[in-house]
Parts: C-alpha cells; structure tokens; sequence
C-alpha cells in the first residue's frame, strides 16, 4: 500500500487538465485523469514516468458516465485527496442559431457532471475529515457572455457552486477552490467554433502557467484565483465596477462571429 498522495484530474488530456496533472505528479501525487478521448492514454504516457498514472476514457457529459469514473475511483481503495473537476466545453455563435443538442451536451458536461462529481468527492472527503478540491469556471463567469450565452451560464453556475459548497465546508477539513482562466492556448475556441472571432485571434495565456496557479491556489486553500496574466487579472478587477450592459458589449466585441475580420 503507498503511502503518496491520491489526485484525480478530469478534462485531462491536454490543457489546462493536462498541466494540472504535471503539477501533481511533480509534487509527487499518484493521479487517475479521465477524458472523453482516446488522448487520455498518450497523455498517461507523458505522465507516467515518475508517479502511478491511471487513465480512464469516458465521457462525463453521458448518462452514468459520472457513476462509470466514480466507481473507477473507489476500486482504488484509496481516499483522494484531491480532485480538480476541469472537464469542459463551449459553444460559440448566436444564440438563436446555435445547435441546441451541442448546449445541452454542453450543460451536461459543464453542469450536470461538475455536480455529481463535486457531491460525491465532497462526501467522500468530509467522511475522511480532509481534502482540496479545484472546480475550473472562468472569468467569463462574472459577465454576461454574448455569442457565448449558455457557455457563460454554466461557468457563473460552477463559480457559485464552488462558493457555496466551499462556505458548507469550512470546518470539515475539505477546501474548494474556483480556478478563473481567461483566454488560455488550448483546443477550447476551435472546438467551440470561435475562431473567426476577436478572441479566438488573440494572444492567450500559458496552459501550464494557468493550472500552476490553480494549482498553488488549491494547494493553498484559496476561494479562488483569476489565471494567470496581468490582463486578465485586470479584467477580472475592472468586471467588479462595470455594469451588466457594458460587460456584455465588451465580450460581444469580442466574441461575435467574424470579429476578426474587423
């Protein structure tokens, strides 16, 4: 039986999932990461060379597929110690043209899998009087998000999760942590159909420096932490005074298909 540390890490075969996973074996963790894709086992191969690395493909966003890791989980027989829930993904477009079927997938990975996962780690924890758990939301979960209208919904849903269920469990030994990205170098715009826009063109931030401060914030018992560069930590600051209206022409600018063009 080993006496290291037990992280579990969804969303992780690349990104900002991927980079967690690095920081956790770096600081010598076992982990168990999940993903939908088949990218999961590659990136256990890029992890494995200094901790046990468990990889399990399933998609979250399917009926049972949160029970399917959970009981993947508990075959361990080990308590986890931490777990960041950071599987994700957008939609990009209007609103009124955008595929409903892909939202509702959307909410049910954002969302509904966030929620069970969060519950049972959160049981799972408070009975063994200890444990950290990160929840990935993102800056847009302070404003209005046209263009990106229900992806924005459910990122302000995870930061009030996280606030709550944190405030439930001040003084049972389990932290909870909101890790708050803004633009981030990953798959994320191409997959939600952003790259014509403004800020699918623009400079984004460090995978691995975004869940480096996720990461250290977890670790350090945080509410929260805005990743990682000075821009967006401003943003985040400026949303505080801005009215609702302004917010939401600031991120149209930004978001509406085509931006990039002018």
């Amino acid at each position: 039986m080993t006496n290291k540390q037990f992280a579990v890490i969804t969303g992780a075969s690349s990104g900002i999932g991927l980079e967690l996973a690095r920081n956790f074996v770096k600081d010598g963790f076992d982990v168990l990461i999940a993903a939908e894709d088949m990218g999961i086992f590659a990136a256990a191969d890029k992890l494995k060379a200094n901790a046990t690395v468990i990889p399990i493909q399933v998609d979250l966003a399917a009926e049972g597929g949160v029970d399917k890791l959970w009981e993947f989980i508990l075959k361990e027989g080990r308590p986890v110690d931490a777990i960041a829930i950071n599987a994700g993904v957008g939609v990009g477009g209007r609103f009124v043209e955008n595929d409903l079927a892909r939202e509702l997938n959307m909410i049910a990975l954002n969302v509904t899998s966030s929620t069970v996962l969060a519950k049972y780690a959160a049981r799972h924890m408070r009975a063994v009087g200890k444990g950290r758990i990160l929840i990935t939301a993102s800056v847009a979960s302070v404003m209005p998000t046209p263009y990106q209208a229900v992806y924005g919904a459910t990122k302000a849903y995870l930061l009030s999760l996280s606030e709550g269920i944190r405030n439930e469990l001040k003084e049972t030994g389990v932290t909870v942590t909101a890790l708050m990205p803004g633009a981030t170098e990953t798959n994320f715009f191409h997959r939600a159909g952003l790259d014509d826009t403004k800020v699918g063109q623009s400079k984004k931030d460090d995978p691995a420096q975004v869940a480096k401060d996720g990461y250290d914030a977890m670790m350090d018992g945080k509410d929260h932490v805005v990743a990682h560069s000075a821009k967006t930590r401003f943003m985040e600051w400026a949303l505080e005074f801005l009215p609702e209206t302004v917010k939401a022409e600031m991120h149209a600018k930004q978001a509406e298909p085509g931006s990039a063009k002018h």
